[in-house]
């Protein structure tokens, strides 16, 4: 017997190899499904500037997204900001913007908001973002040019052009915040509504 409990699959609106593991590690069988919708037209069409608002909105619309090819599942959309300041960033398109965002976050502290939203027959019945606070290194452009060539183009699938929980870690002096907002899905309070919908068996 597993623990999920409910009469109707969990769907993960995401294909992240990092999600899929969280839930995967918490022992929730799960199907993970893409979430095919225009991140940045809907982000733009917004109007919205709070980094936020933002991945709690992309959350949402990733959750309603797939809910509505899966009716009686629940869902659940995440998606993750990364803001220096007022600045947003996306992720990087090849190296040479990898090598930029880098060099603007190493010496400073930056922040990821990570939303997770759930779905379930067409509404929204559960969100919550938190936020980590990250403090990269001074470095030179040669250091970040060494972490690239190991990182490969691996640096191009996260925000912020590093994986925590691989080569990124070297990239860091403070971390504050919870590895799994870091990761990009707030798994506790995730498990927590679920424990209140009594979907999961502990």
């Amino acid at each position: 017997m597993g623990l999920w409990l409910g009469t109707s699959p969990l769907i993960l609106a995401s294909q992240s190899s990092a999600r899929k593991m969280l839930l995967a590690n918490a022992g929730l069988e799960f199907r993970a499904v893409t979430a095919d919708i225009d991140e940045r037209g809907i982000q733009g069409a917004s109007e919205l500037s709070n980094p936020r608002e933002i991945a709690l909105l992309l959350a949402r619309e990733k959750a309603k997204a797939v809910c509505a090819r899966y009716p009686g599942s629940y869902v659940i959309g995440a998606d993750q900001t990364l803001a220096l300041g007022n600045r947003l960033f996306n992720k990087p398109a090849g190296r040479p913007q990898a090598l930029a965002q880098l060099s603007e976050l190493a010496g400073n502290s930056h922040e990821l908001n990570s939303a997770v939203a759930v779905a379930h027959d067409g509404k929204i019945v559960f969100e919550d973002v938190s936020i980590a606070r990250m403090t990269m290194r001074e470095m030179t452009e040669g250091e970040l040019s060494a972490y690239l060539d190991v990182a490969g183009d691996a640096v191009t699938t996260s925000v912020g052009a590093y994986q925590l929980e691989g080569l990124g870690i070297h990239l860091f002096e403070r971390i504050e915040g919870d590895h799994f907002t870091i990761l990009g899905l707030p798994l506790l309070p995730l498990l927590a509504f679920l424990r209140s919908e009594r979907l999961v068996a502990v």
